[in-house]
């Protein structure tokens, strides 16, 4: 079984904010298959995608950001799955609207929702696929930019992020190694 956790702050308050562009890719990947959340457990809406090659856990927490490690670790456990067979999906200020980086492993590098999750599951060592959001402009806090929704200018950037990361994705549920869908997609726009 596989795991995909996109990242974000639950509630219609934040609904399109930068913040929540882990939750934009899951739900643009559950519309390309024709999925809906199924339930709630462990502090999380999570539905079972039966894909020929895997079932695979979709997840968007409903812990908010900073406590995101609290939904997936139970859900790791639950269900035996392995820290190889995860990936995450979130926001990232270093990379402008539109573009999309994949790693296999890494610090926080200052994101508290996956500080929180280095911090549960007592390693760093799982996928991500981190998606660009930019930096504030015109004297900005961090907080006030990442809780802001994208600007009109931006959206058809946002959207092809969404598209990029959801393709990213059915290629490791469809098993192709990580690496050659790092270096693939690490390598466009």
């Amino acid at each position: 079984m596989k795991l995909i956790i996109g990242l974000g702050n639950p509630g219609n308050r934040y609904d399109g904010t930068r913040h929540n562009i882990g939750f934009h890719v899951i739900d643009t990947l559950m519309a390309r298959h024709g999925l809906t959340m199924m339930d709630q457990k462990f502090k999380a809406d999570y539905t079972i995608w039966r894909h020929p090659q895997d079932k695979v856990l979709l997840l968007k927490p409903f812990t908010y950001m900073n406590l995101s490690g609290e939904a997936l670790l139970p859900f790791m456990s639950y269900y035996g799955i392995a820290m190889e067979d995860i990936v995450v999906v979130y926001d990232d200020l270093d990379l402008e609207p539109g573009r999309i980086r994949l790693r296999q492993n890494g610090s926080a590098g200052g994101h508290n929702g996956i500080k929180s999750i280095i911090q549960m599951l007592g390693a760093q060592d799982f996928k991500r696929i981190r998606v660009g959001i930019g930096r504030p402009q015109g004297g900005w806090k961090v907080v006030d930019h990442v809780l802001a929704t994208f600007r009109p200018e931006e959206q058809d950037s946002v959207n092809e992020a969404s598209q990029l990361a959801a393709d990213a994705l059915d290629d490791w549920v469809d098993g192709k190694d990580f690496l050659k869908i790092m270096n693939t997609y690490n390598q466009r726009k």
